[in-house]
């Protein structure tokens, strides 16, 4: 008896696989063809990147159809490649498409409840009362604490490269940004550039750390959101959560019994948690912040902010140390407008145009964020056509693939920042450049992000050359077990003080 029941439930298991893994025929939507049991994402986080993952899917499916069918384990997901497309999904129609498709359990993973994973209403209205803390006028005024931590950098390189000409850069950097996110978004000297186990880059390297099965853990969490919160999945780490959830307690209790404020994110998010404005005047209707959500805005700050910044500088370096030429000209950009503008002031930052060309060619080339994922908030007929994108379905925009696709970019391998001299960009459709998304749920901490990594390549140029050291693989080779895209291993470079 048992036997036949067992046999039965294994058949009837078989059919209803396949019958999922059979949604995109059924529709006439080009697909991918899965396997079971990971559809078309086998070997993400153990041999390969998901953002390789997706190229292979985008090179499938391109030119067949505006949309191709791809599986995360058993569920179906529209894969969008065609730029209209993608422009209704991120700004024309983005009631449709308002939330990320990011797992968050704020009953019992607090720190998992900010503005990167929230939702619908909630997040609506947490973004509208974030939003004025990343204006140009508050990015200047937290500019003197970076250049401040830059200074500490540039006192580091100089005394790292007297010792010894090869210098591992990609964990300095991380070391720097971090302790910029610190002193910005905790307000307080986090010390990790003269201690690399400081507790905040400690902390960050355990952010960033999927051994043992947690990325798995995370995707699959994602995938099947509401059993995982039944379940009561954390994606946080606990000792991670209980630290950054009592640094900001402390924090917050020292400033208010102190009455400090600072030219910082800490304070700006203070006067949310007291029902604050942070636009002059307009005060009335703010829902006050609790202690947790404040603490879990200052986390996605520091998590959002650190790794990726310091990556993006990482991959500048290193395919600049390959290009003399390209170096020596971010280097004279630096040098004009430090001799323009009299010192490292933010308008001299503001002022260097070919770093922020090396920044975003390197971007493009090296996006973070490799993939944009949205759910479908409401049912979505795609513009002229019968096909519906059902309500709860997950869509994914593939931006590596997109940024690599030689009819946006000919010759993508190669580095090339006059890809982004104002009359390029202009010729180009802005959704080929997709680092920090588009349209409401753009990164918000974009500004702040390009602003610290012009300071640290400033710095850097202004005072080194670079070369690569045999040390470092050509191509780099990108780690498959974390989500942003990131190098395996460090970024050994020769440094030469000028």
């Amino acid at each position: 008896m048992w036997v036949y029941l067992t046999v039965l439930a294994l058949t009837l298991a078989v059919l209803w696989v396949r019958k999922r893994y059979s949604y995109w025929k059924e529709r006439g939507i080009p697909y991918s063809k899965p396997s079971f049991p990971a559809g078309n994402i086998r070997g993400m986080g153990r041999t390969e990147h998901i953002s390789a993952q997706m190229q292979r899917c985008y090179k499938e499916l391109k030119g067949k159809s505006p949309i191709g069918g791809i599986f995360f384990f058993i569920n179906p997901v529209a894969l969008i490649m065609d730029l209209d497309l993608i422009k209704n999904v991120l700004v024309k129609d983005f009631q449709h498409f308002h939330d990320r498709s990011v797992y968050s359990n704020e009953k019992d993973d607090p720190l998992s409840a900010h503005l990167f994973a929230m939702e619908g209403t909630k997040w609506k209205n947490l973004r509208a009362k974030l939003t004025p803390t990343f204006t140009s006028g508050k990015m200047k005024m937290m500019y003197p604490t970076i250049i401040g931590v830059a200074e500490e950098f540039l006192k580091l390189i100089r005394t790292e490269s007297s010792k010894n000409t090869e210098i591992e850069m990609k964990e300095i950097l991380a070391r720097f940004t971090t302790d910029v996110i610190g002193n910005c978004a905790f307000g307080l000297e986090c010390n990790s550039l003269h201690d690399p186990e400081a507790e905040f880059r400690r902390m960050g390297r355990k952010i960033f750390s999927f051994a043992n099965g947690r990325l798995l853990k995370i995707v699959i969490a994602q995938q099947f959101r509401s059993v995982a919160r039944s379940l009561r999945i954390t994606v946080t780490d606990k000792e991670v959560s209980d630290f950054f959830m009592g640094a900001v307690k402390d924090t917050v209790k020292y400033r208010e019994e102190s009455k400090i404020e600072r030219n910082d994110f800490m304070s700006l998010l203070l006067k949310l948690k007291n029902a604050e404005s942070l636009e002059d005047g307009n005060a009335h209707n703010i829902d006050p912040l609790t202690v947790e959500e404040l603490a879990a805005q200052a986390f996605v700050f520091f998590l959002a902010g650190f790794e990726t910044s310091s990556t993006a500088m990482s991959y500048c370096l290193y395919e600049l140390a390959q290009n003399t030429d390209l170096q020596n000209k971010a280097r004279k950009c630096v040098l004009d407008s430090i001799k323009k503008h009299g010192s490292m002031t933010y308008e001299a930052i503001q002022d260097m145009h070919y770093i922020d060309q090396c920044i975003n060619e390197s971007l493009r080339k090296y996006p973070p964020a490799s993939i944009l994922t949205r759910t479908v908030s409401k049912d979505y007929r795609l513009p002229n056509s019968d096909v519906v994108l059902q309500q709860g379905s997950t869509i994914v925009i593939p931006v590596y693939a997109i940024h690599h696709d030689p009819e946006y970019y000919p010759d993508p391998e190669r580095y090339d920042p006059d890809r982004f001299t104002p009359d390029q960009v202009a010729k180009r459709n802005p959704f080929t450049f997709l680092p920090f998304g588009e349209g409401p749920r753009i990164c918000i901490g974009m500004r702040f992000g390009m602003m610290q990594a012009r300071v640290g390549l400033a710095y850097l140029m202004k005072d080194f050359r670079f070369t690569l050291s045999s040390k470092t693989p050509v191509p780099l080779k990108i780690s498959p077990r974390n989500p942003v895209l990131t190098s395996e291993g460090g970024l050994w470079l020769e440094v030469e003080k000028l």
